[in-house]
């Protein structure tokens, strides 16, 4: 008895307390809701949120930038967040398991985890790099404050005036310094910007020279993947314990930073910067573009996580309200997080004497360069810098978890069988190993070119196909009626006449808009002043193709191998749902799910349920033909009447 209870604590069950059994006892479920609410939280939010939507939002018009950013979000981003929460949920698989709907398109699964396997891979990498700058903010003094460290050139300029020399001769620096910066500013590189080339990076001068592994940047690579892979060992049984801190301190982090954010001077000019609206570039489309793809990206849509996390949802979970909460929770943190970076890079541009737009920066940049400069000027800087590094690593890896067991469950479903779901803990160590040895390239010298190369194409255009074929397969091949009733039989609540007309309409319309504005808004990719050659760009759009190229593969595998003598029998065969497609649990199985043959709850054979359906189906025909033609008077004509007409009470 001491022993169950001590293992029912060790499960987080409260003591006193019955132990709580899983839905699922073969493949197991979240502890609780608000696990599987956190573990969405982090793995939507995450760094792109501080380092991608403060820049996107100041470049694209301020405050005007947000009202095509919430239209997106309400046409687009909650509908497909909750698409894939309900598609995962329903049938309780990850991301390939749940083409049993449609077995021709598993080839969409496959692409999905490939994406997250490129993802996974660099992601990793700059949760290592901030954790290089984690470990290396614990000192009495930033090593990127000043020019005196042998990594440093003679271009490099501080922002900081140096403290060891007499007051005078500090003064009449600080007066130079000012001068030459205002004067000369193009030729200046600051002390953050040459310990980020020259120190961490120690980067070559082209992609093809990898030179030499940066064996400090390898090992916080392996401390990443060992965090990532005890938090992980358990699968959501222990991640599920891990969100409470990872994807709640961001949170306390950021409202620290942004307390002393706006206490500085020159922070209202950043937020105004940052906010103040200049309506004439509504009307531009690259804005709504810009607007439209942020939303698609932040939220993680196609990369398979948000399938594979509601997977362990139990059955009757309200998706739908999760789904609103979780985008709601991601874009307010999009926002809030702008607030934080740029009333810091507001204060750096009023003590340089510069415009907010000359420190303002983006991506790595951002992360790396501009603000941690930002973080030397305040008192006590290393404890800042100690904090916005932590939030960047918790960030991360709540990307990181579900990126991971995005590819252990799809694995162990695939496989299925009872050893590979025991010994679950042994394929999340080889999926982090493989990671890990993948990753390493990544710290050579000319890693950040390849980070680059793998962040700009392995996972653009290809999620926007991903993410389009799956709407149409779930919504014209399997059927929008059979998925509605599937929601309904979930939820015990049809989807909302709202997501309905998105999921079948307006949502694939701007997911096509979106692929048409990455097309035509292509440029290659730079780093600075570095342009990529030509056989970097083949490399990447390979990568980019490598997802999407798994489709049609096995789309002509499963046709070829379906049953049939003809060419259609057998396309038609493989776009039927797989026998064991449904819930996962023989008790959720009811209606047109339920076995041959199977008792309902009164003990009879369960056919009321399917009379039931039958005459849905029915009415719901009768329904549309009869909005088909309208009398003058408004009355309803059929075209094809009955000579032995049902009596209709209401006519």
């Amino acid at each position: 008895m001491a022993e169950k209870q001590f293992a029912g604590i060790l499960n987080g069950a409260v003591p006193g307390e019955p132990v709580k059994r899983d839905e699922n006892s073969r493949r197991g479920n979240w502890g609780n809701q608000i696990e599987f609410v956190l573990t969405s939280v982090g793995y939507a939010v995450g760094l792109g949120n501080v380092w991608r939507f403060p820049y996107l939002c100041y470049r694209n018009g301020g405050g005007a930038f947000l009202f095509p950013y919430f239209i997106m979000l309400v046409f687009c981003g909650i509908p497909l967040f909750f698409l894939e929460l309900s598609f995962g949920q329903f049938a309780s698989l990850g991301c390939l398991g749940v083409w049993k709907v449609s077995p021709m398109f598993k080839g969409v699964g496959y692409g999905m985890m490939v994406v997250s396997t490129y993802i996974g891979i660099y992601y990793n990498v700059v949760i290592c790099i901030a954790f290089y700058y984690f470990f290396m903010s614990m000192t009495n003094l930033l090593p990127w404050t000043y020019c005196n460290n042998p990594w440093n050139t003679p271009d490099c300029s501080g922002v900081v005036s140096t403290s060891h020399v007499n007051s005078s001769l500090a003064n009449a620096s600080a007066v130079v310094s000012g001068i030459t910066e205002l004067v000369n500013r193009t030729k200046r590189t600051s002390p953050s910007e040459e310990y980020w080339k020259h120190k961490v990076l120690n980067i070559s001068d082209d992609i093809g020279n990898f030179g030499e592994v940066r064996l400090p940047i390898l090992g916080c690579l392996a401390v990443s993947w060992v965090v990532v892979f005890l938090c992980l060992i358990r699968g959501v049984k222990s991640s599920g314990k891990v969100v409470y801190f990872t994807a709640t301190f961001p949170y306390v982090v950021l409202t620290i930073l942004f307390i002393r954010g706006i206490t500085l001077d020159g922070a209202v000019n950043g937020i105004a910067y940052y906010l103040t609206p200049q309506w004439q570039k509504i009307l531009d489309a690259k804005v709504w573009g810009d607007a439209a793809s942020q939303i698609f990206y932040s939220l993680g849509c196609a990369w398979g996580g948000l399938i594979t996390m509601a997977s362990y949802n139990k059955f009757h979970n309200n998706c739908y309200r999760d789904s609103i909460i979780i985008s709601i929770t991601n874009c307010a943190t999009s926002v809030y997080a702008g607030f934080v970076i740029f009333s810091i890079l507001g204060f750096m541009a009023h003590h340089l004497g510069v415009d907010v737009s000359e420190v303002a920066d983006h991506g790595p940049g951002l992360a790396f360069v501009a603000y941690p400069e930002a973080l030397t000027l305040l008192p006590i800087s290393p404890i800042w810098s100690l904090l916005f590094f932590f939030m960047l690593i918790l960030l991360g890896l709540g990307t990181q978890f579900c990126l991971l067991e995005t590819l252990v469950t799809a694995i162990v479903d695939e496989i299925g069988t009872d050893w590979i779901i025991k010994n679950k803990t042994v394929v999340t160590l080889g999926v982090a190993v493989v990671g890990f040895l993948l990753g390493v390239p990544l710290t050579t010298q000319a890693g950040i070119y390849w980070l680059l190369l793998m962040d700009n194409y392995a996972a653009s255009f290809s999620l926007v196909v991903i993410s389009c074929i799956m709407c149409i397969c779930i919504m014209y091949i399997y059927g929008h009626r059979n998925y509605f009733k599937d929601v309904e039989m979930m939820l015990g609540f049809p989807p909302p006449i709202f997501f309905r007309i998105c999921w079948r309409f307006v949502s694939p319309v701007i997911i096509s808009f979106i692929l048409i504005f990455t097309v035509i808004q292509y440029k290659p990719i730079t780093y600075n002043n570095y342009i990529y050659p030509n056989w970097a760009l083949f490399i990447g759009f390979s990568m980019a193709l490598s997802s999407v190229i798994c489709i049609p593969i096995y789309a002509l595998y499963k046709i070829a191998n379906s049953e049939g003598s003809t060419f259609v029998e057998r396309l038609k065969n493989s776009v039927k749902p797989d026998r064991s497609w449904g819930p996962a649990l023989m008790e959720h199985r009811i209606g047109r799910y339920a076995p041959a043959g199977a008792l309902g709850p009164d003990g009879g054979l369960e056919v009321r349920a399917l009379k039931e359906e039958l005459k849905e189906e029915e009415k719901e025909k009768l329904d549309e033909i009869s909005l088909t033609i309208q009398g003058s008077n408004g009355s309803t004509h059929n075209p094809n009447p009955n000579p032995n007409p049902n009596p209709n009470p209401s006519a």
